[in-house]
């Protein structure tokens, strides 16, 4: 019978005990030239060899589908913290803001409260007490109170536009916090759109790799059908 070299140990063995580089499967033999570039077709391993190779392919294999899963995870993990680190433009307190911009916020805010109707009653009844009942009505604005109208004007004159002025800057808080939620919608749709092609991706791998291991296996159950073969006795 005649004997060869492995190509991998440099033992010399049976043929029957050797397999020909061009009969291994194309990513086993590819894992090999990873090792031993000029490993080809015609080049003989052994057995013993070439299981040695299968192993640490399926290692291999096992390894990558472990980091592909933690990669996922961490890529989750990190879609998460960047969702929430994000603030909303509209509540932001460092933005610069002009002094009447802040005077009308304070003015909406105080004309549109009970403080300010209570307020405002008991003025009014102190000045209506003061010109009629402790001046007689001959005080410095007796009755039907043209100085108290005339205030009222100014005062209902000047609040109107301030009140609007508060109201803009409210609707723009409301347009800018519209486009934030638009943003991140937006943005969580494409990451879970993401991540789905993803695992998508990963599953199709992984049918992949068990396909391989299947075409492994076969191959082990067909060396041990031609050992049997060829030790009939054993």
């Amino acid at each position: 019978m005649a004997e060869e070299k492995c190509f991998i140990t440099g033992e010399t063995h049976h043929s029957n005990e050797l397999v020909k580089g061009g009969t291994i499967r194309k990513n086993l033999a590819d894992f090999i030239r990873e090792e031993h570039p000029d490993f080809n077709d015609h080049a003989h391993i052994s057995q013993r060899a070439l299981q040695e190779y299968r192993r640490k392919y399926l290692e291999t294999i096992i390894q990558k589908e472990i980091y592909e899963a933690d990669k996922v995870e961490r890529e989750v993990v990190s879609a998460i913290s960047r969702q929430e680190a994000e603030t909303d433009p509209a509540l932001k307190d460092d933005d610069p803001v002009a002094f009447g911009q802040r005077m009308a916020d304070k003015v909406a805010s105080f004309g549109g409260s009970w403080t300010f109707i209570i307020s405002f009653a008991v003025v009014l009844f102190i000045w209506i007490g003061l010109n009629t009942v402790l001046l007689l009505n001959k005080g410095f604005d007796p009755y039907p109170y043209i100085l108290l109208n005339l205030i009222l004007s100014c005062i209902a004159s000047l609040q109107a536009p301030v009140i609007m002025m508060s109201q803009n800057r409210q609707e723009t808080k409301d347009r800018q916090r519209s486009e934030y939620d638009y943003k991140v919608n937006l943005k969580a749709e494409l990451e879970i759109r993401l991540l789905h092609e993803k695992l998508d991706h990963l599953m199709i791998i992984q049918m992949q790799k068990i396909m391989e291991f299947q075409q492994m296996q076969m191959d082990y159950m067909e060396e041990l059908a031609e050992k049997q073969k060829s030790n009939p006795s054993s």
